[in-house]
């Protein structure tokens, strides 16, 4: 690893430990709410979906998790208030998951940090600025999509 590659690195496990540290210490401040990072971000992908709501299948797919660990969570959450699971009218089988008024509150309050945070980390950045720094956001993310698949990949092989 050349040096750029080590200050590159150290800044990235930095700023990644860093985001969830600070996202869930002001989610706490602005909210009073008992929720892990994981919880509020299950809350986001049932949130997408305010009227009907979302099946677990649709929320593990959108989370990239197990459905039994998405069970498990939603009924955690469930438990604390946050989301409410509907069955279907036409088919009993399948149950929708929604969030709560406090669940909702949650998500509110999740999506201002995100706008604070974007809007206070960008103010000063030139165009060139804002350019170079979604152009190397969207490669870190290609990257780290075609691993993810890779590693799916594997984990469904026999």
């Amino acid at each position: 690893m050349d040096a750029f590659q080590r200050e590159l690195n150290a800044l990235m496990v930095e700023t990644y430990r860093s985001i969830l540290k600070v996202e869930e210490g002001m989610l706490r401040q602005q909210s009073q709410m008992d929720l892990s990072i994981g919880e509020m971000h299950m809350i986001e992908a049932i949130a997408k979906e305010k009227e009907k709501g979302r099946t677990i299948t649709d929320i593990a797919q959108d989370q990239s998790l197990s459905l039994p660990t998405v069970t498990v969570a939603i009924n955690k959450l469930a438990r604390k208030g946050y989301v409410e699971k509907i069955r279907d009218d036409k088919d009993g089988r399948v149950v929708y998951v929604r969030c709560t008024r406090q669940g909702q509150r949650a998500d509110t309050a999740h999506r201002f940090f995100h706008r604070q945070m974007l809007l206070d980390m960008t103010q000063d950045l030139s165009q060139a600025e804002r350019d170079a720094l979604l152009s190397g956001a969207k490669k870190l993310n290609r990257y780290f999509k075609a691993v993810e698949a890779q590693l799916s990949e594997k984990e469904r092989r026999p």
